[in-house]
């Protein structure tokens, strides 16, 4: 038949055809099974076999038999229609957020209590999705979320997110006393802020963490004081280290005390100031993908749990 060849498309319609026929071994079966007449299933069948220039069936008055290469385009036909349906699930599956790469950025401490949590939600309820991780401060985090580099960033101080990027609060996190694990007050269940206004105070740095320092001198100017600065820090990690250095104490969120630092003792501060609280903050673009827009739900509802 090679000198009948003619332009065929192998649609999943004349595939299903095909596999019918020989599964039947008989067209007026196999066009039932189909609802369709006969004489339009055997032109089709006629036709692939002009197109692949192959006869693949031997008619005869009792139904069909597969030739050789029938046998064979059998496997190769339901590979065919395997590879087309797992092609459009997986676009799909895409579209709808349950796959593919997503390329998550985090500050340091953040990993300690969130992230591991969130690696393993994902795992079991978005199997399809692989989380890239990637640390920087959180001024590069939202540089990198606005070039592209990154889908999605969680931080703590959002003060200096532009217009073109969108976030979201993930979880609140309660302030609490920073304490050298040696101090008169470490081993108290609980202190107000003013029993603190003698101490020295390591403070975050107002220009890389604007938004968290603002906060600290707003809880203490409530408490009737204005913190004492023996230093400053542009991350966590350095206020953390200050602190177990026995030098001064720090406000941090509570949920940090799991960071588990010997020299630190976390203290809960009395009171019921907005100051007092933080925010988690998930920073995007405004047209982000199914993907990410689902990474992001289910970390959302897992904190919330």
């Amino acid at each position: 038949m090679s000198d009948m060849l003619e332009d065929i498309q192998l649609t999943k319609r004349l595939l299903e055809q095909f596999l019918v026929v020989a599964g039947e071994k008989h067209f007026g079966r196999a066009a039932e099974r189909l609802g369709m007449s006969q004489p339009p299933l055997s032109q089709s069948i006629q036709r692939l076999e002009r197109g692949l220039g192959v006869r693949l069936f031997e008619r005869g008055p009792g139904g069909v038999a597969l030739t050789a290469a029938g046998e064979v385009f059998v496997t190769d036909a339901q590979r065919l229609l395997d590879s087309q349906s797992a092609a459009i699930e997986r676009v799909r599956r895409v579209a709808s957020g349950l796959e593919g790469d997503v390329r998550v950025g985090y500050v340091s401490v953040l990993s300690h209590h969130y992230l591991p949590g969130l690696l393993r939600a994902a795992a079991e309820e978005l199997p399809g999705l692989r989380v890239h991780l990637h640390q920087e401060p959180a001024a590069a985090l939202t540089e990198m979320v606005r070039a592209g580099t990154l889908d999605l960033a969680f931080l703590r101080d959002p003060s200096r997110l532009s217009a073109d990027l969108v976030s979201r609060n993930f979880a609140v996190e309660r302030m609490a006393a920073a304490l050298p694990r040696h101090h008169p007050l470490a081993e108290a269940d609980e202190v107000s802020l003013g029993d603190l206004r003698d101490e020295d105070f390591v403070l975050p740095d107002a220009t890389v963490l604007p938004a968290l320092a603002h906060q600290v001198q707003l809880a203490c100017r409530e408490a009737g004081f204005t913190p004492r600065s023996r230093a400053v820090s542009d991350d966590l990690t350095g206020l953390f280290s200050y602190v177990a250095s026995g030098l001064c104490v720090s406000l941090l969120p509570e949920a940090l005390r799991d960071f588990h630092v010997p020299e630190v003792a976390f203290v809960s501060l009395r009171g019921t100031s907005p100051y007092l609280e933080t925010s988690l903050v998930a920073v995007h673009h405004p047209d982000a993908d199914a993907a990410v827009l689902s990474l992001l739900e289910l970390i959302t509802r897992r904190v919330a749990e």
